[in-house]
């Protein structure tokens, strides 16, 4: 069959041969044993109903040996055999180009060079899912290839629940991953409700269908370093920046901190991902012995060098190591998978990757025991570095979250509502205050001809637009606007493409949409094939989550998650291609409300049409709610917007007088 044949059959009419399990992939751990054997019942029935009852004698005692062995039913048998990755849009079949693009990008996040567990269909996070089982992702394809551009496909957790009649104008997809009930969103019930197959982690960008690979949180991650810095008055050359994790979005970071110019220690655990990383060069050197990491960075640092070094092992290590050897570390931070502690999103120190990826599905109250006692340590060395001046940022992983319910000392000395940590979130110093106050974010595209060149002209439009914003650009954004021109400007020379041409590059509304409408001015012209848009979750309005996104709103309300639900709802009827809202994310199950959308462009008038309506709206309102927060940055920004635009009209909040108190 051809792959258009192989993607239009969907679920396949005859069992397919079992496939070997691959041991040269990166797999998922096993998850705990959680469901009792009424449950497993249940859990085999679900998966079961996706196929002809002819085929359930063969594939039930398959599927429980699945369950038993990896506490999961990926029906690894179902996996195509065709190349996991994104093509060019015009090699999918279907009546819908929407639904085309959408094809495209749930390859992309299933690629191998992409995703970090593909056979599990897990795009990064150790969690997050794109589908529960291959079943699925054959169902959804097929939906898919058959939709016109008057259907709308709705996903439930992975599970595409069928096709609608709808218009032109709606949603080709609608997707929602992990909604539950409040009080059903603790860690276990994860665990349980997806191992029976009823939900999934879809993560942030991975259930959403639009990750791109680490590039995805480089810009942002660059931004963060070079301003980290800043606030310590110094230059990235020759300074010191030590942190964790190489898998998923984490990995972006030594590519980071080589754009911006620092010596780079980043600790990872698995053997796969670290060279996977080095292979990718994302990462410049991998130190296995700790003796020669402390003499490579006194090296690199006495010569100012711009190097990235991986050390194999834990990160815990390194923290004391460099403590005991008197190395000064100008910032520090961690980005392990905290959101996901008790199955393989951190892991304990003294103990070998294998010994703990057993002992987490074999004895799981010993792991999480050994989890936290690793937490409290890492916690003690941090602490022995700030005291000697390192600055020391949350990074949005729950590392504070996760600490502080281990018992660490990493509260403040006098907390207060929104401070309760003796370190800052990253988005309370720097992203929230410098860029999602402002309405800047993380805006990305990806050329859906796959044609690298559309990719280059994709940029050099972007920067021409940029470079003509900031010509008029207040002097409260200029940093902003400077800042991403020289990202967009290296983008080339940095080597950030893996998996579909992507781009990403912080903008604001005014930005978002004069570059989009660039793009579609260049594809009607035929300059260019199709684009598609989206944006990471963590942006200025996606995201309700009060330990990251959220974590500079201080009026109460960052626990509410009001901006969240609006956001997907208004992108919804403003032209979104395909939307979605998440329960997870970055921070943990239970712990933030997040959302993302997808948009062709197509050179038509009606993408014209709908990227305004849409963009400007996916920004403003997240600035609308930071502005009544009394951020002041946010203030200033809604003003601007409504001024530039007579239909916007805001409530904005009266500044108290504190002396009053």
């Amino acid at each position: 069959m051809t792959f258009q044949e192989q993607i239009q059959q969907g679920i396949p009419g005859t069992l397919p041969q079992p496939k070997p399990y691959e041991t040269q992939i990166n797999h998922a751990p096993k998850r705990k044993e959680i469901l009792g054997e009424e449950e497993k019942k249940l859990a085999l029935k679900n998966a079961l109903r996706y196929f002809e009852p002819q085929f359930h004698a063969e594939l039930l005692p398959e599927f429980r040996e699945e369950l038993e062995q990896y506490g999961r039913i990926y029906m690894y048998r179902f996996r195509p055999d065709y190349e996991m990755k994104a093509r060019p849009i015009s090699e999918y079949p279907g009546k819908s180009e929407q639904a085309k693009a959408i094809m495209l990008m749930i390859q992309n996040n299933l690629d191998y060079a992409v995703a970090q567990h593909p056979h599990e269909l897990i795009t990064y996070g150790g969690n997050g899912a794109v589908f529960s089982n291959w079943a699925q992702y054959l169902l959804t394809m097929k939906y898919l290839s058959e939709m016109t551009d008057e259907q709308t496909l709705v996903m439930y957790s992975g599970h595409p629940m069928g096709l609608f009649p709808s218009h032109k104008d709606a949603p080709r997809v609608v997707v929602t991953n992990g909604m539950m009930i409040p009080n059903y969103s603790k860690p276990d019930d994860w665990e349980k409700f997806n191992a029976l197959g009823v939900t999934q982690y879809g993560q942030m960008t991975a259930g959403s269908y639009m990750y791109i690979g680490p590039q995805g949180i480089v810009h942002g991650t660059t931004i963060t370093v070079l301003n980290a810095f800043r606030k310590i008055n110094k230059e990235p050359k020759g300074g010191l920046f030590v942190t964790s994790g190489l898998g998923g979005m984490s990995g972006a970071q030594p590519k980071a901190g080589n754009i911006a110019g620092c010596v780079t220690v980043c600790a990872e655990v698995n053997p796969k991902i670290t060279r996977i990383r080095h292979e990718q060069k994302w990462v410049n050197e991998i130190h296995e012995n700790l003796d020669e990491l402390v003499a490579r960075v006194k090296t690199a640092q006495e010569n100012k060098e711009t190097v990235s070094l991986a050390y194999l092992g834990n990160i815990v290590e390194v923290w004391e190591k460099f403590d005991q050897e008197n190395l000064r570390i100008d910032i520090g931070s961690d980005q392990t998978s905290l959101h996901n502690p008790w199955a393989g999103g951190y892991y304990p120190a003294g103990q070998s990757f294998e010994e703990s990826n057993r002992m987490m599905a074999e004895d799981p109250e010993l792991f999480k025991e050994k989890v936290q006692e690793t937490l409290r340590r890492h916690a003690e060395a941090i602490n022995k570095h700030t005291e000697k001046g390192t600055y020391f940022f949350d990074y949005g992983n729950a590392f504070l979250l996760e600490a502080s319910r281990a018992g660490a000392d990493v509260m403040a000395d006098h907390p207060a509502l929104g401070r309760e940590f003796k370190f800052p979130s990253y988005v309370q110093d720097i992203m929230g205050p410098m860029c999602f106050d402002y309405g800047f974010g993380p805006f990305r595209w990806v050329c859906a001809s796959g044609n690298p060149e559309d990719l280059q002209k994709t940029d050099a439009i972007a920067c021409a637009v940029l470079e003509e914003i900031q010509q008029n650009s207040p002097e409260e954004i200029q940093q902003q606007m400077k800042d991403n021109i020289r990202w967009i400007k290296g983008a080339q020379e940095n080597k950030l493409v893996v998996g579909s041409q992507a781009r990403i590059l912080y903008a604001d509304a005014e930005g978002r949409m004069k570059i989009a409408g660039a793009f579609n001015k260049a594809i009607r012209n035929g300059e260019i094939g199709p684009v598609v848009l989206g944006r990471d979750h963590h942006d200025v309005s996606g995201t309700d989550s009060p330990y990251r996104e959220t974590s500079n709103i201080y009026d109460g309300s960052r626990f509410t998650a009001d901006m969240a639900i609006h956001n997907v709802i208004g992108d919804s009827f403003r032209g979104a291609t395909w939307v979605s809202i998440h329960n997870g994310g970055g921070v943990g199950w239970g712990e933030v409300i997040n959302g993302g959308f997808g948009m062709l462009l197509d050179g038509s008038d009606d993408a014209d049409r709908r990227l305004k309506s849409m963009l400007f709206w996916d920004v403003n309102n997240g600035i609308s709610r930071r502005s009544w927060a009394r951020n002041e940055g946010a203030v200033f920004a809604i003003k601007r917007a409504m001024e530039a635009e007579p239909k916007l009209k805001v409530t904005l909040p009266n500044f108290v007088d504190e002396s009053l108190f």
